[in-house]
């Protein structure tokens, strides 16, 4: 079965080419952030998870939820990811999304997880040393994950940096296997 990631990538390129022609690359990130926001409300994640309920009705929910905040191809955007049950992967689609974004402007975009809301001098740390790393600019993306236990896991593109306790105990495991 194919990866979120990779199911999500068609969306992400899909969205950024609409917003590029429509010369709103920054309108259209804040309806894919939105999206991914009302995506990952709990009340909603059981709708979209179950069966019973209609794509068409989830759609038409999703747009009456973002109101006018979606623009006309917007709408339609979520008319599409409806039609073929793809709202699961709004959250990795709005990500994927700004790393394009980040791209086209010559930024790199940086995706941390963290096992507690990072400090704003933590933030400002990852950020100086992942330019130095990378040789761009770059902007954080940050999430908090309480099953990593400590620490942080740091994303960017191809690079992934463990960095948290879960994962260290997780390499501590496979050593002794």
């Amino acid at each position: 079965m194919a990866e979120p990631g990779e199911l999500a990538r068609p969306y992400a390129v899909a969205a950024f080419r609409q917003a590029e022609e429509e010369g709103r690359l920054g309108e259209w990130a804040e309806m894919l952030e939105l999206l991914a926001a009302v995506a990952r409300d709990p009340a909603m994640g059981g709708l979209i998870a179950n069966p019973r309920v209609d794509r068409a009705r989830l759609v038409e929910l999703f747009i009456d939820v973002c109101g006018d905040r979606l623009s006309d191809t917007g709408r339609n955007f979520v008319r599409v990811v409806g039609h073929y049950g793809r709202f699961a992967l709004l959250p990795e689609v709005s990500r994927r999304f700004a790393e394009e974004r980040a791209a086209r402007e010559g930024r790199d975009q940086v995706h941390v997880t963290s096992a507690f809301e990072l400090s704003e001098p933590q933030r400002a740390a990852i950020v100086e040393a992942m330019e130095q790393r990378l040789g761009t600019k770059v902007t954080l993306d940050c999430e908090v994950d309480g099953s990593l236990i400590g620490g942080v896991v740091i994303r960017a593109g191809d690079l992934v940096i463990d960095a948290s306790l879960r994962g260290r105990l997780g390499q501590l495991a496979q050593a002794l296997a």
